[in-house]
């Protein structure tokens, strides 16, 4: 099985998470890395994005929309954690830019560390907005996440992996 992991980072969250992944794949890895505008030729692509705004980052929007006939296993961090709903909302989005002639294996997402901007315009936002309970929390979970990836979820990651491929090997027998 030839196997493809694509993946777009930011702050280095989700490059962490395809390196764990890629340290996990015991078949022929054919590509490694970014997005590229060549076609990539693998049996499964593993795809991973950062959270942009609720989406995925535009480079894995688009590799998304050029695959056909392909085996999709998606996995992303976003800076809010802890809720599968939320995760399931943010892959129910990433969905919409899969062609249907793809099968999608699976997905997995996780908390990671934002840029430093965003603490900033929230505490410029508290600063205007002092009483505003919602700014105070999301100021908190930006705390929480700074040191995610932690090893926790890259053991999860790796779980996944592992639980990914024997379901794969399961179904095509």
């Amino acid at each position: 099985m030839k196997v493809a992991n694509i993946y777009s980072s930011i702050t280095g969250n989700t490059k962490l998470l395809a390196e764990t992944i890629k340290s996990e794949i015991k078949e022929e890895i054919v590509y490694f890395g970014k997005p590229i505008n060549e076609e990539i030729d693998a049996d499964v692509y593993f795809i991973g994005s950062w959270t942009n705004k609720g989406d995925a980052a535009n480079d894995i929007i688009n590799f998304l929309k050029n695959l056909k006939n392909k085996k999709i296993v998606y996995f992303g961090t976003a800076g809010y954690g802890g809720s599968t709903v939320y995760y399931d909302t943010l892959f129910s989005r990433v969905k919409q830019y899969i062609d249907s002639s793809n099968t999608i294996v699976g997905h997995f997402y996780c908390q990671g560390k934002m840029p430093i901007q965003v603490k900033e315009r929230y505490i410029k936002m508290i600063t205007e907005n002092p009483n505003d309970k919602n700014l105070k929390v999301s100021l908190k979970n930006f705390e929480d996440a700074l040191t995610h990836p932690d090893k926790k979820d890259l053991e999860n990651v790796k779980n996944w992996v592992n639980e990914t491929f024997t379901e794969m090997k399961y179904n095509n027998e």
